[in-house]
């Protein structure tokens, strides 16, 4: 059998996968054993870079031992590094770009090979990311050579002479960062700052460099703990740009799937063309082209055409853009224009972040256009003469959404001048009457910022007056706003606007206006940008997930029984770092139970944080939270929630109890402001501690309340925009409803923070100095229920599964005022004071609480940035909220009141 038919029957017993067993008896006769056979098949697949879990090498070797061979094989020829290989090659083998080149570098010097012996791509890429071109490896080289006797005897001098750290280069904002298996001293070496990048790198679905501290990721990459991913997709566009960098050395003389389709990547690549397509007319494969086109984008050889900055340009955005971060303020002049503008991005397609930030495009238009309207939909009518009239149609289409960074002002018309002559043509009726013959509309007085809209309805002779406030829409950039004095803030406020709309999560360095001052749908303080919030949801409807709040500077050695055990835990910490994704999502991190414990410790390093634990049941079947979001205002006009409830799209099995929590919680919050109340689904099963999916119940609780529009979910804030119209909530004569709201929410929020901060009465009751057992105490429950199900309270905590009914039982139990919630390291126990002391302090805290807000303006919580953190350990329960003594689960068991001594002094130093 001839070489060439016998290599071709080889390749094709690979492709297919034949085991020896199965090869034709002549191909078996030329191999002669089935460990020639192996080889073989592992020689193809390392020559053509297959993954290894992709190709017929996992049969036959381990992955360790297959990367490892393959690098052996790169380097004796001198290869190109395999990016497309990275996942193993830096993440798991710790073998970096840099690392390799060098070695390829010290390889070639060391047997004295002429720098024109390393191929063309392998001395360009070296040359990126060591600096080594061909007249540096020759200086090189003249230094070594001049050592003479020293360098014939130790070859390892011209190792010393290699750079230690990659140069720097460029990076793209589009590159993906991804980290490599740490090892613990590593790990422990890490700064606050390089920590807190790592966690985020680990928990965000998009890991753009544009996300991160640029200055820390270079840091990291330098030092090897960190690479970079060039994403390439089937439907991205590039254009071969002018090959800087490019080294004319000899030709690779081994086989490189990726290196021979670069050249065909040059010839054939055009604008116009997708990498499908072009894989397409090369007849490649798909993914080698994906590594080939990732490799040139690299270096800079090709430019991926969909980007951020093309598509400013493409567009015309781009000047909106830097007059709004330069100048701080979009006027209302602009945003017709803006609107067209965003507009004509529609219909295109985009992928990983740029799909995100078009989004954000999107979304804008759909908001402004929302309040520019006054939050009103128009409807075909007729005018006097007759004639239809077709206006604007605001609610006509599904705009996909997400901006953060940005308030909305909305301003009242205040003259007829002011008024566009096409905007007064338009019509407002909430309903078609077929009586209605004809509708007149007056203009505006000056002064006014209405339209007077009167129809004539024939069957009853009565004329009906509707009025249609007229609105102008300013965008402020936060971080100019946040540029000046808050006095000066306030003026421009009440000067200017009538309304402030925040587009949220807002930035840490954004302003809010004063509770006195501009009406403002958004945050009422700073305080309800915190787990404080989640923390005044859950008492005032006693109603919620069980939560722990935790001391920020404590180190568990165990978890407390509430988190021990549990599936999956939610992870919430009043600095904001764990609320993240672009433009930050409001979703706290959920967290394995079996990481909880290394989660908690580190981020307690950081800042104080509420843990909410799951069972298994409370999970959907892949694993993660089932939520709905529903959208406010919550009643419409008159003042039902019916399409509310519709309009979260569950289906009739999944209500369950959403319209009756629905309307508790507006009986006590009200909820007539711009957000989503988001709401979390838990396992309800009382009847049995087995669970049967087939036969389970399940309830909603309050998971969140957020207060602005928040643009990074399109379906919702599609629906909040539809809220607005039902609710007709910038048509009414004045906001008062909402004033009283927002009021009562600042004062829930300044209550909960007074009462239980350092300095609070709650924290100093039971953070009071000295042994906690020279406080007298009086057993009220020995809460083994939920978390030990043992009837013996002292018996160790029992490791199954805790049923639904035993999670309850800790909710319904006997209560008392001054209630402490504790784990001693086997069983979870309630107590109270003493009886004489219980009432003393019941007073002692009511008296406190009194004093504290006397005379207290709101003011005071709305221009100041500073977070109140906890002053102590805290659970709620389901329904209350008490102190938690969890000492025994503390390293150094440090007790509650000198951490809280040290947060107040620390605090007031700073």
């Amino acid at each position: 059998m001839s070489a060439a038919v016998e290599e071709q029957m080889v390749v094709k017993a690979i492709r297919e996968e034949c085991p020896w067993e199965s090869l034709p008896k002549r191909l078996q006769s030329t191999l002669h054993t089935k460990d020639e056979w192996h080889r073989r098949i592992v020689d193809y697949c390392i020559r053509k870079r297959l993954q290894w879990n992709t190709c017929f090498a996992r049969r036959v070797y381990r992955e360790g031992e297959y990367y490892e061979e393959m690098m052996r094989y790169l380097r004796r020829n001198l290869a190109l590094y395999p990016y497309h290989l990275a996942d193993y090659m830096c993440r798991v083998l710790r073998i970096s770009p840099f690392r390799y080149y060098c070695d390829i570098l010290f390889e070639t010097m060391k047997n004295e090979q002429p720098y024109d012996s390393i191929p063309n791509f392998t001395a360009a890429d070296a040359l990126r990311l060591t600096g080594i071109g061909r007249n540096e490896f020759i200086d090189i080289m003249n230094k070594c050579r001049s050592k003479k006797l020293m360098w014939k005897l130790n070859k390892s001098i011209a190792k010393d002479l290699l750079p230690t750290q990659p140069v720097d280069f460029p990076i793209e904002p589009w590159w993906g960062v991804c980290l490599v298996n740490f090892t613990l001293e590593e790990f422990k070496k890490l700064s606050e700052e390089e920590t807190a990048t790592i966690d985020k790198i680990c928990k965000e679905e998009a890991n753009s460099y544009v996300l991160f501290d640029m200055k820390i990721i270079d840091d990291l990459y330098k030092r090897g703990l960190v690479y970079f991913d060039v994403p390439v997709y089937t439907d991205d566009r590039f254009k071969v740009s002018r090959l800087e960098g490019f080294v004319s050395n000899k030709d690779q003389s081994y086989e490189d799937p990726i290196e021979e389709l670069l050249y065909a990547v040059f010839v054939v690549s055009s604008a116009n063309a997708t990498v499908a397509e072009l894989a397409a007319t090369l007849q490649a494969d798909l993914y080698q082209l994906q590594a080939a086109a990732s490799f040139a984008c690299r270096l800079g050889w090709a430019v991926k055409l969909v980007d951020g900055d093309s598509v400013f340009k493409d567009e015309g955005l781009k000047s909106h853009a830097v007059t709004l971060y330069e100048a701080g303020k979009l006027g209302d002049s602009c945003i017709a224009e803006l609107c067209s503008d965003l507009a004509s991005l529609e219909g295109k397609k985009f992928e990983g972040v740029l799909e995100e930030f078009a989004n954000h495009a999107f979304s804008l238009r759909w908001s402004l256009e929302c309040l520019k309207s006054g939050g009103v939909s128009t409807d075909d009518s007729t005018d006097k003469d007759g004639e239809t009239m077709t206006p604007t149609n605001l609610l006509h289409e599904n705009v996909t959404a997400h901006l953060a960074n940005a308030n909305i002002e909305e301003r009242a018309e205040d003259g007829l001048d002011k008024v566009p002559q096409d905007n007064c043509s338009t019509g407002v009726l909430d309903n078609k009457d077929e009586n209605i013959s004809s509708v007149s509309m007056g203009l505006p007085e000056r002064g006014e910022n209405m339209v007077r809209i009167e129809a004539q309805n024939d069957s009853t002779g009565t004329n009906v007056l509707m009025i249609k406030r007229k609105y102008s829409v300013d965008v402020l950039r936060c971080e100019s706003l946040a540029s000046l004095a808050p006095a000066t803030l306030e003026r421009l406020f009440l000067r200017d606007y009538d309304i402030i709309v925040s587009m949220v999560p807002l930035p840490s360095s954004s302003v809010l206006p004063g509770p006195s001052g501009t009406i403002h749908f958004g945050p009422p303080s700073y305080s309800a940008m915190t787990p404080w919030m989640k923390l005044v949801l859950y008492t005032a409807g006693h109603s919620g997930p069980l939560s722990a709040v935790f001391l920020k500077g404590q180190r568990f050695r165990l978890l407390p029984e509430p988190l021990a055990g549990c599936e999956k835990a939610l992870i919430w910490s009043w600095d904001g770092s764990m609320v993240g994704g672009l433009g930050g999502k409001f979703e706290g991190n959920l967290v394995k139970g079996n990481l909880l414990l290394h989660c908690l410790n580190s981020m307690l390093k950081q800042s104080a944080v509420l843990v909410q634990p799951l069972r298994i049941d409370d999970l959907s079947a892949s694993g993660n939270l089932v939520t709905v979001d529903i959208p406010l205002p919550l009643k419409n006009d008159d003042h039902s929630i019916a399409s509310v409830v519709a309009q979260a799209n569950l289906p009739k099995e999944q209500v369950f109890n959403l319209t009756s929590v629905l309307k508790d919680l507006s009986s006590k919050f009200q909820l007539t402001t711009l957000g989503y109340l988001r709401l979390l689904r838990l396992n309800n099963l009382v009847e049995s501690d087995k669970f049967h999916p087939e036969n389970a119940s399940y309830q909603w609780v309050p998971l969140s309340l957020e207060f602005g529009i928040p643009l990074f979910n399109p379906n919702l804030c599609e629906r909040i925009c539809e809220r607005v119209v039902a609710s007709r909530i910038l048509q009414k004569d004045d906001l008062t409803e909402h004033y009283d709201v927002m009021q009562n929410v600042r004062r829930r929020l300044r209550e909960l923070c007074s009462e239980y901060q350092a300095t609070g009465p709650v924290a100093k009751l039971y953070n009071k100095r000295g042994n906690s057992k020279d406080l007298p105490r009086t057993l009220i429950n020995s809460i083994s229920s939920r978390w030990d199900p043992a009837n013996d309270p002292s018996a160790p905590t029992n490791t199954r599964t805790p049923s639904e009914h035993e999670r309850l039982k800790l909710a319904v139990r006997q209560r008392c005022g001054t209630e402490v919630v504790g784990f001693d390291g086997r069983t979870v126990r309630s107590y109270s004071l003493s009886p004489e002391q219980d009432e003393a302090t019941t007073k002692h805290i009511s008296d406190e609480q009194s004093s504290t807000h006397e005379g207290k303006p709101d003011q005071e919580d709305a221009h100041s940035k500073d977070v109140t953190l906890p002053g102590l350990n805290l659970i709620f329960d389901g329904v209350e909220l008490h102190p938690f003594d969890i000492g025994a689960c503390l390293q150094a068991r440090q007790p509650l009141w000198l951490i809280a001594e040290a947060s107040t002094v620390s605090s007031t130093l700073i």
